[in-house]
Parts: C-alpha cells; sequence; structure tokens
C-alpha cells in the first residue's frame, strides 16, 4: 500500500517544532506503516521559510511553502491580521507540492490529519487526481479558525457568525472526503450535528492509543499518608490547570501532592502558584513521560474544552495510572469511572472533592493501578494502525 500521509507539523530533526499531540500521532503512525511495509511519504506545512525535504528513519518528508500572509503557528496578536490569514486560508484552492508527489508517488490513498497551512485544497487535488482521500479528526479546524471551540474561559457550544464565515469554504470541501475518522465519538458528532460529512461514505471512529507506551507497566507501593497527583501537558487555560491550582488550594497540604510536567516560564509558574500559594506542588518542567508515571500515583486532566481524544489518557493506561477526568470531549469514552479511573465535573470544587473521595481509599488506587497494568487486550498503537490498514484496503477497493 502506498500512502501519502499530510500533517501541519511533523517534528524531525532539521524541523523539530511541537505543538500538541496530532504531530506526536502522524509521525509515530507513518513509521509503524513503514515498519509493517507500506511505502509512506509525508507532506508537512513549512515551520520555516525555505524547508528542504528531509528523509527521516526512512520516509521522504516534503514541506509545502504556506501561501498565506505568516506562517502557521506563529503567535500574532494583530486582530486584522489573524482575520486576514484565516481568510486565505479558507479560500485556498492550490496545493502544487501535493500535485507533484501524486504524480511522482502515485499513492493509493491520501491520509491527512491537522490541516492549518496546507488547507482543505489538499483533498480536492486528490481527489481530482483519483486518489481516495481519508481525514483524521484532531482538532475544530473545520468549524472554528482557532481549532479549538473554546472562548472567553468557555467551551463554544454553537458556532459564532465570525467562524462561520471563516470556515465556509473549509466545512464545503468535505464532499471531496472517502472516509473520515474520528479519534472520538464525541468530536465525530460535533462535526456531524453541524451538517458536515453527509456525503462522505465511511464515517467511523478509532480512539487513540499510547504513541510511546513504557516497556512496561509501573508500580507503586501503596502509601496511606499521602497521594501524588500528576498532570502532564500544555499549561493552558483549556487544558484546566487554573482550576486545579484553585482545587489544590481547598485541600489539605500534608495529604496532598502534585507534580505538573510541562514547559512553563517562571512569570506563568508563579502566577498559578498564587492560587494555590500553600499547595505542595512541584513543577517538573519538560521531563519524560516515564519519569513522570513512575512518580505519581493519580494521573489528572481537568479539561474544560471538548479535547477530541486526548492522548494522556491512552498514555495513564499504558503506564498502569489511573486518571481522574472531566466530563468533556473524547474523555468519558475513554474512562471507565471506578474501573480504569474516575469522571469529574471540571470546577475546583468537585476536582477538590473528587481528589479527596480518591486520597480517602488508595487501596481502590492500587486496585485500579493492577487492573491496568495486567490488562492483557489494552488497545495498543498496532491495533489503531491495523484499523486504518482495513480503512485503506476498502478505499483501494473503490478508488476513484
Amino acid at each position: 500500500m502506498r500512502i501519502l500521509l499530510t500533517s501541519s507539523l511533523y517534528p524531525t530533526p532539521l524541523a523539530p517544532k511541537l505543538v500538541g499531540g496530532a504531530e506526536i500521532f502522524a509521525r509515530t503512525f507513518a513509521e509503524t506503516l513503514k515498519e509493517r511495509g507500506d511505502d509512506v511519504e509525508v507532506i508537512r506545512g513549512a515551520s520555516a521559510y525555505g524547508q528542504a525535504p528531509e528523509t527521516c528513519n526512512g520516509i521522504d518528508i516534503y514541506s509545502a511553502p504556506v501561501r498565506n500572509i505568516y506562517l502557521p503557528f506563529t503567535e500574532q496578536r494583530n486582530v486584522a491580521l489573524r482575520s486576514i490569514w484565516h481568510a486565505v486560508e479558507d479560500w485556498q484552492i492550490l496545493a502544487p507540492m501535493v500535485t507533484e508527489r501524486i504524480r511522482a508517488f502515485k499513492p493509493d490513498v491520501l491520509h491527512s490529519n491537522n490541516l492549518s497551512g496546507l488547507t482543505t485544497a489538499i483533498w480536492r487535488i486528490a481527489a481530482q487526481h483519483g486518489v481516495p482521500v481519508l481525514h483524521t479528526i484532531h482538532d475544530y479546524y473545520l468549524t472554528c479558525p482557532r481549532c479549538s471551540r473554546f472562548t472567553k474561559g468557555r467551551v463554544c457550544e454553537h458556532t459564532c457568525t465570525s467562524c462561520s464565515l471563516l470556515t465556509y469554504h473549509r466545512k464545503r470541501a468535505t464532499h471531496w472526503l472517502s472516509a473520515v475518522v474520528g479519534v472520538s465519538e464525541r468530536v465525530l458528532s460535533i462535526h456531524t450535528d453541524l451538517g458536515m460529512f453527509a456525503d462522505t461514505p465511511i464515517r467511523t471512529v478509532i480512539h487513540n492509543a499510547s504513541t510511546s507506551p513504557p516497556s512496561a507497566p509501573f508500580t507503586r507501593p501503596l502509601c496511606t499518608t499521602e497521594v501524588t497527583f500528576g498532570f502532564i501537558g500544555r499549561l493552558t487555560e483549556e487544558k484546566g490547570i487554573e482550576n486545579l491550582m484553585r482545587a489544590l488550594a481547598t485541600l489539605p497540604r500534608e495529604k496532598f501532592r502534585t507534580l505538573i510536567a510541562g514547559r512553563v516560564s517562571d512569570q506563568e509558574q508563579q502566577r498559578l502558584m498564587a492560587l494555590a500559594p500553600n499547595a505542595r506542588v512541584e513543577f517538573m518542567g519538560f521531563v519524560a513521560p516515564d519519569d513522570f508515571y513512575k512518580a505519581v500515583d493519580v494521573v489528572i486532566a481537568p479539561s474544560i474544552w471538548h479535547d477530541p481524544g486526548p492522548l494522556v489518557v491512552a498514555d495513564a493506561k499504558a503506564a498502569g495510572r489511573p486518571l481522574l477526568g472531566t466530563r468533556f470531549g473524547g474523555m468519558p469514552e475513554a474512562i471507565e469511572h471506578g474501573i480504569t479511573g474516575w469522571l469529574t465535573d471540571a470546577d475546583p470544587e468537585s476536582l477538590a472533592n473528587s481528589m479527596r473521595n480518591i486520597a480517602s481509599d488508595p487501596h481502590k488506587i492500587v486496585e485500579i493501578s493492577e487492573r491496568l497494568a495486567n490488562d492483557t487486550n489494552r488497545w495498543a498503537f498496532a491495533d489503531v494502525v491495523s484499523e486504518y490498514g482495513k480503512l485503506y484496503e476498502r478505499l483501494r477497493g473503490s478508488k476513484r
């Protein structure tokens, strides 16, 4: 099978830019396809001007020049410029790099992931060359210029007028798709409830799995005097970090220890600590996931947005760590309350109450940890790739 994989970002030594889990998925996915014997090429959006082709782990990677007023994932505070950028993004109809690689590589399938900088023009070009297009929904690019459906501290339950205008052509472009995959039922339903993908022949869900599982699940001894909770990821508002700090402010410091892993400036660290000045909190910075999971008893993901399919849930399970998550996005699909972790409301009071209840029963923590560690039917990344492989075969069989 010959797969042309596209992703806004695809981290390599010459272009290491990394923002979230989607690009980690894309690289791990491409390399796993290569290992199983598929021919794979990657097209990513250029993260710098004049990026040359690169070969990484046997995969040829091409950086498509971004046809816009500035590169994606560049902080831009000027509202007018941001609006122009999104308008240009929405009206794109050309994708020269995709045209070139389709003619040279002759893929059986084009598989798109995040689209910022590449745009839905890649769908149009592929379909017009007779190549079936499969798209994986990792974010809300098709309905929201910010890709998050989150603004002013709240999740967007409706699409505002500006988002509707700036994503008009993106939504219409979905008629080029042969298949669409949601990384959760929730992210797919948010799109289909808006009337999208009505003409897409295949609509399905393939849940995420850990992209870098530990060699074996970690075990921690029972501790009845304190519980170590851990947060790992981007320390941003939508991830619920402020609610977590406010919850910690109400908990007794002698029984609760919290580790926070992720890049954060000294100024932001001080701001967060001011929300819970007496809490026992350690900012670990950027650390290897193994080091983080070995150090915590319970992972906490206090998201306040519809995170499509947070990889932290899959990673925590693979490490044998129960997870306390909120009822947003794909979290409820990935956590069985009381079996593999716990679900809670996202406000500080609910978070604090749930943390108290968990800490009051340390034997339950050990029980869930052992259940996760001994799970022989764990959903693994190889299963994810296998499911996509089946879709590829279906698409090749129905090639336009």
